[in-house]
């Protein structure tokens, strides 16, 4: 399967409109060695396909799908490459996108679960907002990683799992999480029987979901921040990186642990990388040692083959 990085970087982008930090005033000034990012998602295409799946909609989706011919295949007056679109959770870098895809001839296939439907019909009513220009054919996931199919991208299977992480700050779950709210996904080319998975929002490691992760040959993973005092320690939040569903990349139970007991043969990569990231800037001893543990740091523009 390919795999495209539309976008690598979390809720904001890199550099975001409004941040000052190292990284951010770094990169707009050239004293930082980094690569700006658009906010996450993905574009997956089993190997004999056009036409694939987006994994999120951010709100800059269409400069990604501008800087990704493969999204636009030009076969008809109106076309896409994307044959569904499938929502990892509810949230305002994740859905709001949606809205720029509304200039269909048909109801938008939407796949995502029971609490994310309802967060985005009521808490941030985009589905309801869309009924107004294509709709949307909303179809359900139930995250027990059941397979299943989605009608236009028939090459490739997919597994649904809940995940620890947040709900949208909107949500009425945000504080009382149900299954759901986050998922990860592990997504198989039927033909090759290749795997990857991804979850850009993950708060918790348990080792069911370990071993799913195990089996794939590569795994998308949370990279929001390094430290889980991150954002605290800049002055720029009074919460943890765990508080707001993020599992940190270093320290006693951090991500860099975990994927060292991956399989040796799975490639790792880090994706929804905070702007306040270390690991953006390429010269920093924290990308030299996420080096050092194999794991990438995902970069927009990129097509990956699993």
């Amino acid at each position: 399967m390919r795999i495209t990085i539309l976008g690598a970087a979390a809720g904001g982008g890199f550099p975001q409109w409004n941040c000052n930090c190292r990284n951010c005033a770094g990169v707009r000034s050239g004293a930082v060695r980094a690569r700006p990012r658009t906010q996450s998602s993905i574009f997956v295409r089993d190997d004999q396909a056009a036409d694939g799946v987006l994994f999120n909609a951010s709100p800059d989706i269409l400069e990604q799908i501008r800087a990704n011919p493969a999204l636009q295949p030009n076969r008809r007056v109106r076309d896409s490459a994307i044959a569904g679109v499938v929502l990892m959770d509810g949230q305002i870098d994740h859905a709001t996108g949606l809205f720029m895809l509304r200039e269909r001839g048909s109801p938008l296939p939407l796949w995502c679960t029971d609490p994310v439907e309802q967060d985005l019909t009521q808490g941030n009513p985009i589905l309801r907002v869309l009924g107004h220009y294509c709709g949307v054919q909303r179809e359900r996931i139930v995250p027990d990683g059941t397979p299943f199919t989605i009608p236009g991208a028939p090459g490739l299977a997919f597994r649904a799992f809940a995940l620890a992480s947040k709900a949208a700050p909107y949500s009425p779950h945000r504080d009382a999480p149900v299954p759901g709210d986050n998922i990860g996904m592990l997504i198989t080319d039927r033909t090759s029987g290749r795997s990857a998975f991804y979850a850009p929002g993950l708060g918790e490691i348990t080792p069911p979901l370990f071993d799913v992760m195990s089996g794939a040959d590569a795994v998308f993973v949370d990279g929001t921040f390094w430290t889980d005092d991150e954002m605290i320690a800049l002055g720029l939040s009074k919460k943890t990186a765990r508080d707001i569903g993020h599992l940190p990349q270093s320290g006693a139970g951090g991500m860099i642990e975990w994927l060292d007991q991956m399989p040796a043969n799975a490639r790792r990569f880090l994706i929804h990388i905070n702007n306040t990231n270390p690991i953006l800037d390429e010269d920093s001893p924290q990308r030299a040692e996420l080096a050092r543990h194999r794991i990438e740091v995902c970069e927009d523009g990129v097509t990956l083959e699993i």
